[in-house]
């Protein structure tokens, strides 16, 4: 913004003398012209341009003055920030030169004396940008080789640098690429910003991958699903092919076969392309793939190859991930239940099943000094801590990891019962938990963040007098509300608006074959009628006697975990038939319980987050202890490693240190230096010296690919910061003139300036002109 100028006149001793001069001209010329026989209007003419010129000369007399602000010379500083990224070497369209080859001329040779110019005015500080801020020596560093643009980072690094200091502007000399444009957006205490961009609109040809998205659901065929945004300047009708090859230590690209392939036409008038591959991965843990892309028949070669490659990071986690089945009697439930959950590799089922209820405390008839329980005579010499007496339940336990599980029945401890990521009730009366197991189950759904599932056994629900209990108000459905019709006859199953939309409710990959398999399933015959879903609640499925719906499958969230409702009594029938369905029923369950146990926050949890400046990478590691609270005083050891790395390169070893900001938290920070994929091993040891728990996760640092992720220059951006902070955007020609103005704008130390305004040649040409006017006017009418 300019500064405001003003006008004063210095010699007004001269003001009197000037007025009776200016009166005596004005009477002469009025008296000569009133007698010169002319046309009226030219007579004004000439009049009017004969005092002007008169009064011109005679202001001169008063000495006026022209005062405004400007920059004080050598007061301020002038930031002069050139993009060093490898971007910068890229061509545009038809441009023989590099983007970086017009920077370098802009700052050296003759191309530079606007920085000269700005010199004279300013303390020029020049600087490198590209994952960090470097000071430069008139840019002779300039070598277009950083690893990224993280604009947005380095212009936070100049202001903490010039904190308190008189920074007048910055000049940004760059492409008009930022690979945080996030952050630059958080920028509001910029002084006045000057984007110079040295590039046009779009290059000539290329594919780049600008981004990736991995979505892991229950569905058994295809767990995971990946999408690729393409962008395909140049490749209008054309064909495009992706490929999705797995990183496998020790091996390259070459010897591994693409596990998934995927084409795409690019449409006429659009430049973007979606690559979706569904995959199912046949390892767990983090597992890391390669995608590339390339039009399937190559012609012209394209700006760069450095974006058509991207590494992908899939975490399937660990695993097994166990739950617990909980059931007041045998039954079919859980004889399929166990043959679904015994074929899947990531889940694990541990079964607690009452075969005998608690008698009575009173005695029978038997031999004389026997109180155990007769059930058991003849297993055994039992102790008196081992038998079963007849006021206690008799339990089965199955698929326990050793003799001490469960051995005391269902757990009454955190630590016992929060070592499971989710639990399966069935059969199973209210009065069998004591108050404390139920507000333990409410604990480790809101607490802890397990999943909560109730089958719909004859003695579930409202018949299991769940209503008004602490596991009552977790489920979906309401218990105590009156129901108002019971069905009628056989139930058909079906899925509801947002079953359709959750895939670990389906079992077919189109709705066509979905809808006929539900249409091929058996009826049912037994159904646990509740009151209607909660507010909160999503059904996802319904039965339907002919007449009306009613919910058989329902979620919702309770506090950090998840509960459900499965309210068909008999859902073991949908299996019996024929093999087809047997394998269906498998299968369903398996993705039930795969739902179940699914983003549930394990004791020791790992996560990477990349930084702002584009480099660096934030570990951190959530501990906890058995009864999921914050575990402090421990010690983190963090392992990096590469899977692409030689078998010669050891992994890197860190310690995180506990957070200050939250209890439970260890930091630590990590740089990568090659491009790929980093994987992180956490091992936990609590205070005691015992370990507390494992993690691992992964990421990806895709250094060139990030950098180039998209050509063309964010105008918008640049536009849009420069007009927040009072700058303007300028091109590479506009350098020069804007060296000139630049003084006369806003900065922070300015100072006052004068000048005689009759020392401006234009004063007395202005006044000439008038003069000649007059006379020339006079002449061409052939005035005296």
């Amino acid at each position: 913004m300019l500064q405001i100028a003003a006008l004063f006149l210095a010699g007004r001793d001269w003001l009197w003398p000037a007025v009776a001069v200016g009166g005596a001209v004005l009477c002469a010329v009025t008296w000569s012209y009133l007698r010169t026989p002319a046309p009226h209007l030219l007579r004004l003419a000439c009049a009017v341009l004969k005092l002007l010129g008169t009064a011109i000369l005679l202001a001169c007399l008063l000495d006026p003055m022209w005062s405004s602000q400007r920059a004080k010379p050598g007061a301020n500083v002038l930031a002069v920030v050139a993009d060093n990224s490898l971007s910068m070497t890229l061509h545009d369209r038809n441009v023989a030169e590099s983007r970086g080859d017009v920077l370098r001329r802009a700052v050296s040779g003759q191309g530079n004396l606007w920085l000269t110019r700005l010199g004279d005015n300013f303390e020029v500080r020049d600087y490198l940008a590209d994952t960090r801020l470097l000071p430069s020596q008139n840019f002779r560093e300039l070598s277009f080789d950083g690893r990224g643009t993280a604009l947005g980072h380095t212009l936070e690094q100049l202001l903490e640098h010039h904190h308190g200091q008189p920074l007048a502007g910055v000049i940004l000399l760059t492409d008009g690429i930022a690979a945080d444009p996030a952050n630059m957006e958080k920028l509001r205490q910029l002084p006045p910003l000057y984007p110079v961009i040295f590039t046009r609109d779009s290059p000539a040809r290329d594919l780049a991958i600008t981004n990736s998205a991995v979505t892991q659901t229950s569905f058994e065929d295809a767990p995971v699903t990946i999408q690729a945004d393409i962008a395909a300047v140049g490749f209008s009708g054309e064909e495009i092919v992706g490929k999705l090859v797995p990183v496998v230590a020790g091996k390259t690209d070459a010897d591994e076969k693409p596990i998934a392939t995927e084409t795409a036409t690019v449409p006429a008038n659009g430049e973007k392309v979606v690559l979706h591959f569904q995959i199912r991965p046949a390892k767990t843990g983090v597992l890391f793939y390669r995608l590339k892309i390339a039009p399937t028949h190559p012609s012209t070669p394209e700006v760069t190859l450095a974006n058509n490659e991207s590494i992908i990071t899939v975490d399937r986690g660990a695993g097994p991930y166990r739950a617990l089945y909980v059931s007041g009697r045998p039954n079919w439930e859980y004889k399929f239940l166990h043959r679904a959950v015994e074929a899947d590799d990531q889940t694990q089922l541990v079964g607690l099943i009452r075969i005998a209820k608690r008698e009575p405390k009173f005695s029978f008839r038997g031999r004389t000094g026997e109180d155990s329980n007769p059930l058991f005579r003849g297993f055994g010499n039992q102790s008196k801590e081992d038998i079963e007496r007849y006021d206690q339940p008799v339990f089965t336990r199955l698929n326990t990891v050793d003799e001490f599980e469960l051995r005391d029945g269902f757990p009454k401890t955190p630590e016992e019962l929060f070592k499971y990521r989710a639990i399966i009730l069935d059969d199973l009366e209210a009065e069998f938990f004591t108050q404390d197991q139920m507000s333990l189950l409410q604990r480790f759904v809101s607490e802890r963040g397990g999943g909560l599932l109730m089958l719909g056994g004859m003695e579930s629900f409202r018949d299991g007098k769940y209503g008004r209990t602490a596991v009552g108000d977790m489920l979906p459905v309401y218990l105590d509300s009156k129901t108002e019709s019971n069905p009628e006859g056989p139930l058909h199953l079906g899925l509801t608006r947002e079953g359709w939309l959750q895939p670990w409710a389906r079992l077919r990959a189109n709705e066509a074959d979905e809808r006929q398999r539900l249409a091929d399933l058996p009826e049912f015959a037994v159904f646990n009628r509740t009151g209607t879903a909660k507010p909160a609640a999503t059904v996802i499925a319904t039965v339907n006697d002919g007449h009306h719906d009613y919910p058989a499958l329902v979620t919702q969230r309770f506090g950090r975990g998840r509960t459900a409702a499965l309210l068909i009594g008999d859902f073991w029938a949908s299996g019996l038939g024929d093999e087809k369905r047997q394998a269906d029923l498998l299968k369903g369950w398996r993705q039930i319980v795969r739902w179940l146990v699914a983003d549930i926050p394990d004791p020791v949890e790992v996560r990477a987050e990349p930084q702002p400046d584009g480099a660096s990478v934030r570990l951190q590691v959530r501990a906890r202890d058995a009864k999921f609270l914050p575990l402090d005083n421990a010690a983190v050891t963090l392992k990096v490693s590469r899977p692409e790395a030689p078998a010669s390169e050891a992994p890197l070893s860190l310690h995180a240190e506990p957070s200050a900001s939250e209890p439970g938290l260890y930091e630590a920070s990590f740089i990568p230096r090659e491009s790929g994929g980093y994987r992180v091993d956490a091992a936990v040891v609590n205070e005691t010296g015992a370990a507390a728990g494992q993690s691992a996760t992964g990421w990806t640092s895709d250094l060139a690919a990030a950098e180039f992720r998209d050509l063309k220059p964010n105008r918008a951006l640049m536009e849009r910061l420069a007009q927040q902070t009072g700058g303007r955007v300028l091109s590479p020609d506009d350098l020069a003139s804007f060296a000139r103005d630049l003084p006369s704008h806003r900065a922070p130390v300015t100072e006052t300036w004068t000048r005689p305004l009759w020392h401006t040649p234009w004063v007395f040409l202005l006044a000439l002109l008038c003069f000649v006017g007059e006379w020339g006017l006079r002449r061409w009418k052939g005035l005296a």
